[in-house]
């Protein structure tokens, strides 16, 4: 496997903490007000926002969602997004390190790939409130002089669950038509080789079965094809690298392993209505 080179301002969990009381691993965040990122950008670590009021929008990976009462928004490690918050939000903000994250996942119970897909999650008004009062048990601990850091990460795992919990109705009928095994592997290999490798049938040779069985499942699965999944990766970097990093287009047409400029150009295009240029300079 060829490594990926990071061409984005990636921010650490560090780059936000004013005092050694995270321990590295988790900060807690008031979000009271006005607020906003202008410029998109990308963690290295997890961010969980619940929202108990809320006002504005929140683009992740370039999708906007509205922010509104009794929300959940969630960012995963390496999405881009940025945000306007307005005058009368109230709600609260857990970062945790990726190494916390990964300890984490089997608390969210559901496949990672439909939450980046389905990032913004509704609650009612007594469930936010419970959620809000697991919230408010990390901060208090996290104000103690002593800090029991294993209580926090408890506090993270019921908060985990509690997400799971709410979203069950709508995922579990997702995780039955779409929990074959194959989609999760095909999709990891995917983020490993996109760069390099857009053959439907390398990335069925690495799953031990045919191409044409890859496609079947896609279809069956997700309703598209093997090569639409591959192509829709590259032009999510594509996008991200366009918006957050100081890379020239003529280096992200070589960096996404495109022949040349027009190549690239008449792929973007067809997929997003503009010049990647056009993308590169268009506020969201």
């Amino acid at each position: 496997m060829n490594q990926q080179s990071d061409h984005f301002p990636v921010l650490g969990i560090q780059d936000f903490s004013d005092n050694g009381n995270s321990g590295g691993q988790i900060l807690f965040n008031e979000l009271h007000g006005e607020r906003s990122i202008d410029l998109p950008h990308k963690h290295d670590f997890f961010i969980i926002n619940i929202f108990k009021k809320g006002k504005g929008t929140h683009t992740i990976d370039f999708v906007s969602h509205p922010i509104q009462d009794h929300q959940i928004h969630l960012v995963f490690p390496d999405q881009v997004h940025q945000w306007n918050i307005e005058k009368g939000t109230i709600g609260y903000q857990l970062m945790i390190s990726r190494s916390w994250f990964e300890n984490l996942l089997s608390s969210l119970r559901f496949s990672s790939l439909f939450y980046q897909n389905h990032p913004v999650i509704n609650l009612s008004e007594n469930f936010c409130q419970s959620v809000l009062y697991e919230f408010n048990c990390v901060q208090k601990e996290m104000e103690e002089q002593n800090i029991l850091w294993e209580m926090v990460h408890r506090r993270c795992e019921i908060i985990g669950l509690m997400i799971s919990k709410s979203v069950e109705p709508s995922f579990k009928d997702y995780e039955t038509k779409h929990s074959n095994p194959v989609i999760s592997k095909f999709s990891s290999l995917i983020d490993l080789h996109f760069k390099d490798q857009r053959s439907v049938s390398f990335y069925a040779e690495k799953l031990h079965i045919s191409a044409n069985y890859l496609n079947i499942i896609c279809k069956k699965n997700l309703n598209t094809s093997a090569s639409s999944l591959i192509h829709n990766r590259i032009l999510l970097e594509a996008k991200r690298l366009l918006k957050v990093s100081e890379m020239s287009v003529k280096d992200i047409v070589y960096d996404l392993g495109f022949y040349d400029h027009a190549s690239f150009s008449k792929f973007f295009k067809s997929n997003m209505g503009m010049t990647p240029t056009q993308f590169k300079e268009k506020i969201f």
